[in-house]
């Protein structure tokens, strides 16, 4: 198993879990968390194949991505009291999930020969849109639309590691530091309530 497939495997993992949460916050039946936590865990991926022309998707290439994202999402459907030890665990899986899908979304653009714009796109849109479709199914606006630090802390971990891996670095590391970095930047925010500035509202007189 290489790094990166064991990087894409982690975050599949943790997005599923995260849509699972989602739908159980929202007191979904078993099937409804199933979908959110697959849809979360795999439609950035296949977005981004779409978009590149790579037919069929990935999770119709390897089965191992639809059968991990159903199985953690039963998982969770089951055992998710005895998540409560995290105060916020929706965050923390979502945090992972957006550091190791911008890694394994813009490596893959670069593999695909895409410029330093198209590269760093495809890894904010693999570990972006999967959660755009959660919150939407879950009545919700979807945090990459809102003001909170979460499409710009991947878009800085996907410049970073396009930028990086044009060094002599080897490629774990510089994977390492980008997901780590977005990860980083994601918890920071939500801790000390981060935000980018948004138009200031018009009052009349």
């Amino acid at each position: 198993m290489t790094l990166l497939y064991a990087f894409d495997l982690l975050g599949t993992a943790a997005f599923a879990a995260s849509g699972a949460l989602a739908g159980i916050r929202q007191k979904m039946d078993v099937f409804g968390v199933l979908v959110l936590g697959l849809v979360t865990a795999t439609g950035g991926g296949t977005l981004r194949d779409l978009l590149m022309g790579d037919s069929p998707p990935f999770i119709l290439k390897d089965e191992t991505y639809l059968y991990l994202s159903v199985a953690v999402s039963l998982l969770v459907f089951i055992f998710h009291r005895r998540l409560e030890f995290l105060t916020h665990p929706l965050i923390y899986f979502d945090a992972v999930g957006l550091g190791t899908f911008v890694v394994i979304g813009t490596y893959k653009a670069i593999e695909f020969r895409l410029g330093f714009f198209g590269a760093v796109m495809m890894g904010v849109m693999t570990a972006t849109a999967g959660g755009m479709v959660r919150d939407l199914l879950s009545a919700k606006v979807p945090m990459v639309l809102q003001r909170e630090v979460y499409a710009s802390a991947c878009l800085a971990g996907g410049a970073l590691l396009y930028l990086l891996q044009l060094t002599a670095m080897p490629s774990a590391l510089t994977a390492l530091i980008s997901a780590s970095t977005v990860i980083i930047l994601r918890l920071l925010a939500v801790r000390y309530n981060w935000s980018l500035p948004r138009a200031a509202d018009r009052t009349t007189t």
